[in-house]
């Protein structure tokens, strides 16, 4: 009977001490497992102001874009000597707060965006990988910790082809920028790709990456951009070898080729893009210089002030545009764009690859109806 006491008092005892340790004495972090479809939104920081606070109905976390990656893996915090960059303002005078608080409050997984786009800054940060990840690491550890970031995401956009040597740096520099991350309890760990980089040596080289990090966000747009030399669709599912060489179907296909399909997120514009054009038909020559972005929220207002605009489908890219003539310079516009009708096909889309989830590119470029179909995916 005693021995049976003593032995129910050394188990509390025990019980005790543990749990003082683990409450107390360990570091608590904690990352949401999302069960099901992510539905993600990237906020850019000028976008604050036009985005709304509360996305609870279509998303279940959001990426605070973010925050600029010097030379050595520094975060940039000044533009000059006078001015604080802009991006970090932005997240250090409390203009985001409110975003990442409902975000917060509504049980949503928050991801700080590490974004670096300049090719000769690119080239530095992957020249000494190790040291340069862990001044990344040491720089936003006390970012993480004071925001309940719950996830950090690398956006490094280098726009050429890459030696296999950087290309093995970058790739160390991820594996350590995620070995410091686990360490530290800091949360998952995502990187952005471009669709490209399935076909061609970019800096990013899929398959290796993918062993470091938690998931990949293919952003797939920007098959036609500002610059292109003939209107066409932004985001096209499919096309490939018929009216285009690369569409979303391909890269996708392409990835789950080297990556699971638990790793994949894909990326959904909320833009298109405004072209003007020296013919009317679909896929017209470009006038040099005139391409811009058109949101979903300034087609949206189009449509309803332009008696002569109407919609149409491409239907092999499955995405919509629009042309019309406008008076005031008597020059032809055309817009490549989604819409709900659109988003929906895209999440059918990732749904039939079984794909993690999908991400938006960018909040505050929506209208007031694009995001619908989000509700029950």
């Amino acid at each position: 009977m005693i021995k049976n006491v003593l032995l129910a008092i050394f188990g509390v005892l025990v019980g005790a001490v543990i749990g003082y340790f683990f409450v107390f004495r360990t570091p608590i972090r904690t990352v949401l497992k999302i069960s099901g479809n992510q539905s993600m939104g990237f906020l850019p920081y000028w976008l604050l102001g036009k985005a709304s606070t509360d996305y609870s109905k279509y998303l279940n976390g959001i990426y605070y874009f973010g925050l600029t990656v010097g030379d050595e893996g520094n975060i940039v915090k000044l533009a000059n000597p006078q001015e604080e960059n802009p991006d970090w303002y932005a997240l250090k005078s409390g203009k985001a707060d409110p975003y990442l608080k409902v975000a917060k409050n509504n049980h949503q997984t928050i991801s700080l965006v590490e974004f670096s786009g300049v090719n000769s800054s690119i080239g530095v940060l992957v020249s000494d990988p190790i040291k340069h990840a862990d001044n990344l690491i040491s720089d936003v550890t006390p970012i993480i910790k004071q925001y309940g970031f719950t996830d950090l995401n690398l956006d490094v956009e280098y726009i050429d082809v890459a030696s296999e040597g950087a290309r093995a740096n970058f790739t160390q520099f991820v594996r350590e920028v995620k070995k410091n991350m686990v360490s530290l309890r800091l949360g998952t760990l995502s990187i952005d790709v471009s669709p490209t980089a399935f076909i061609k040596n970019y800096l990013v080289n899929p398959m290796e990456i993918a062993k470091f990090v938690d998931s990949m966000i293919i952003m797939g747009y920007d098959y036609h951009f500002q610059g292109s030399y003939v209107t066409g669709p932004v985001a096209p599912l499919f096309g490939a070898g018929v009216v285009s060489e690369y569409d979303i179907q391909t890269a996708v296909e392409k990835a789950l080729t080297i990556i699971p399909a638990s790793k994949i997120i894909l990326g959904i514009p909320l833009y298109g893009y405004e072209w003007e054009t020296i013919g009317t038909d679909p896929r017209s020559p470009v006038i040099p210089g005139t391409g811009l972005i058109a949101s979903s929220q300034r087609v949206s207002q189009l449509l309803n002030s332009c008696s002569t605009c109407s919609a149409r489908l491409d239907p092999v890219a499955q995405e919509k545009y629009l042309i019309y003539k406008d008076t005031e310079t008597d020059s032809y516009h055309q817009i490549f764009y989604p819409d709900q009708e659109i988003m929906k096909s895209k999440l059918e889309f990732a749904q039939k690859y079984n794909l993690a989830g999908v991400a938006l590119w960018a909040l505050g470029y929506e209208d007031s109806t694009i995001l619908n179909p989000l509700k029950d995916y």
